[in-house]
């Protein structure tokens, strides 16, 4: 291949150009054939009356001449129409000429128009095209008119504030995933180096290293289940259940209970129960582990001889699980931040016992089966945890 075909190829697989039909076209061209066509149309109206006025010589007798300025004389028809043909023509031709120079600055009128008023979307594709990991504090920031234009940049912009929540929840909860995971893993490997590089140790000393890698690794087992049930539940909102078949949330209270009957035995719980039936539709396995993680938050974050109170029923729209617990105080204005991963009693990761991942579970199946969650700081420390599902008569099948 030659040089000069070399030189020539990038020309060849260049596209060809076209107009684009971008919408400032389309309304410069929509507001100059409305504009041409209104012209063309008053035109035609002055075209014809002016033919109909011009008739004086329809009162004269047939036959009536006139006398012209340079004397010769007419026929008065034939001067008529004489006089019509001039006029029609001369309304014919400025007319045109006007309507030309009308439709011209129309349409670049138009053309600034539409730019000026299009040019929030500019704004908006070109904020859109910048967007990127770390450019989402980027905002369009309209502030023209209140107009269609200034609701679409504003909603552009909300929908930006809602992705960088997104966004910066996500890193957030994956620094603290691996936070959690990391500190019992840290636990087994400093265990198990120290008891290897202890040249004395005896089977005492390996059985309290491997107790101690055992818990650890208990915890982080009890974690990787957790952000396994939190996905599965946050996977399913919205969305059809992948398993859905009757489930009472009494019975489901009742063996939360059983499971941490040894702790609220140890720590002398008061528990009061009122346990209605309360049958929903859903995912069992989910629904399960709603009223588990219920139960032991409100024993994990309890007192000695605090108090425990459960409540489930049912009005045959909806059913409902109450559980309440005494314990640390709750300040009002960290209860919704409680049912964000990785938060205990409005801290983050303070080394309490547990994931902090017990109310994100719960939030996450509530929208999965279209329920609600609510929780209340209670006066003197402690909290009330109230999840409303719809009943399993009432629920969408």
């Amino acid at each position: 291949m030659t040089g000069t075909a070399r030189r020539r190829l990038p020309a060849l697989r260049r596209p060809a150009l076209r107009l684009r039909p971008t919408l400032r076209l389309r309304l410069t061209l929509l507001n100059g054939v409305l504009l041409v066509g209104a012209g063309a149309i008053l035109v035609l109206l002055a075209w014809l009356l002016v033919r109909d006025a011009l008739r004086p010589t329809d009162e004269l007798l047939p036959g009536t001449t006139v006398v012209l300025a340079d004397g010769s004389t007419l026929e008065a028809a034939a001067w008529q129409q004489r006089l019509v043909d001039a006029a029609s023509g001369e309304l014919l031709a400025k007319g045109l000429a006007a309507l030309l120079a009308i439709g011209i600055v129309g349409v670049v009128g138009a053309y600034a128009v539409a730019g000026r008023a299009l040019r929030p979307l500019h704004q908006v594709t070109a904020t859109a095209r910048r967007l990127g990991e770390t450019t989402l504090d980027q905002r369009i920031g309209y502030s023209g008119a209140d107009d269609e234009v200034a609701e679409l940049a504003d909603t552009f912009d909300a929908m930006l504030d809602r992705i960088a929540a997104a966004f910066e929840a996500q890193r957030r909860f994956v620094a603290n995933a691996s936070h959690e995971l990391r500190t019992p893993l840290a636990v087994m490997r400093t265990e198990i180096d120290v008891t290897l590089s202890d040249d004395e140790a005896d089977t005492a000393e390996y059985r309290r290293m491997a107790t101690v890698v055992r818990d650890a690794s208990e915890r982080a087992n009890g974690l990787v289940d957790a952000l396994l049930v939190l996905a599965r539940s946050e996977a399913q909102a919205g969305q059809r259940l992948g398993r859905r078949s009757e489930f009472d949330l009494a019975a489901g209270t009742v063996n939360a209970l059983s499971a941490v009957r040894r702790e609220v035995e140890r720590i002398k719980l008061a528990v009061q129960t009122s346990l209605k039936p309360a049958p929903v539709v859903g995912d069992p396995g989910l629904l399960d582990r709603l009223a588990g993680n219920l139960i032991e938050n409100a024993v994990r974050y309890n007192h000695l001889h605090g108090r425990l109170w459960v409540h489930t029923g049912s009005d045959g729209q909806r059913s409902w699980l109450v559980v309440g617990n005494t314990g640390f105080e709750v300040d009002p204005a960290d209860v919704p931040g409680l049912f964000e991963p990785f938060r205990r009693g409005g801290r983050e990761r303070t080394g309490a016992r547990g994931s902090g991942l017990g109310l994100s579970i719960v939030r996450a199946v509530c929208d999965a089966h279209c329920g609600t969650v609510t929780a209340v700081a209670q006066p003197g420390g402690g909290l009330e945890v109230t999840v409303s599902l719809p009943a399993a008569g009432a629920a969408i099948r």
